[in-house]
């Protein structure tokens, strides 16, 4: 069993579908290997893939390379995944199966105390963060996640994001599409199996579409702007 680093926090109808969503996607992954699997929630949302068959060591090694894995084993100074899971005026606390307290120096994202960062770069709650371990508690993010923050806020090319929680990708492009806003995109990615990052077109006002699709989106949005 691999547990993947990223949650199913919703819950009825928009559970199955974001379960179903998922299968797909492993289906996609796994197509070519000679395997079965079965997608499960655990107790603290995060989601299971039960992998059985031939295949089954390569199988758990592509999906641990797509969504990264929650483990009960730490090393120091390496990488692993969490969920945003909340957020003071100290640090951020990251869900990697047990509580990661990043504070706001090891945050590594300029200036202003974590609410006001978390704001400037619109990180919604519980997306995948890549973070590194530290055994005395001084936990970093990881490289790969500050220039992907960053990223968000250059926009070369395009005008902006409005980030997503609490929706799968389909969701959020049926969405968009509903509110009159399909030119206004260039596409959405996902970040996590709920958490997507709607890229804007160059002169599209992220907190103008953040207005127009946020009455159908049960969901926290935030928007990115350049």
């Amino acid at each position: 069993m691999v547990v993947l680093g990223t949650k199913c926090y919703v819950e009825g109808d928009a559970r199955e579908r974001s379960l179903d969503s998922l299968d797909s996607l492993v289906a996609n992954d796994l197509a070519e290997l000679d395997v079965e699997w079965t997608v499960g929630v655990r107790g603290d949302e995060f989601v299971s893939v039960t992998v059985e068959g031939d295949d089954e060591t390569v199988a758990q090694n592509l999906l641990r390379e797509r969504w990264g894995e929650v483990t009960d084993h730490f090393d120091d100074g390496e990488t692993y995944v969490g969920t945003l899971e909340s957020w003071n005026n100290e640090e951020w606390t990251l869900d990697a199966g047990i509580d990661i307290p990043v504070s706001r120096d090891d945050l590594g994202l300029g200036p202003g105390d974590p609410k006001q960062i978390r704001d400037r770069f619109g990180v919604v709650q519980h997306t995948p963060l890549p973070f590194v371990y530290d055994a005395d508690g001084d936990h970093e993010l990881a490289e790969e996640t500050k220039d992907q923050l960053y990223e968000w806020t250059r926009a070369e090319g395009d005008g902006g994001r409005l980030n997503v929680n609490s929706s799968t990708r389909g969701e959020v492009r049926a969405t968009i599409n509903r509110a009159g806003h399909a030119q206004d995109i260039i596409t959405v990615e996902r970040l996590g199996l709920l958490e997507q990052s709607v890229v804007c077109t160059e002169g599209t006002d992220p907190p103008g579409l953040l207005a127009s699709v946020g009455e159908y989106l049960p969901a926290e949005l935030k928007a990115v702007v350049p």
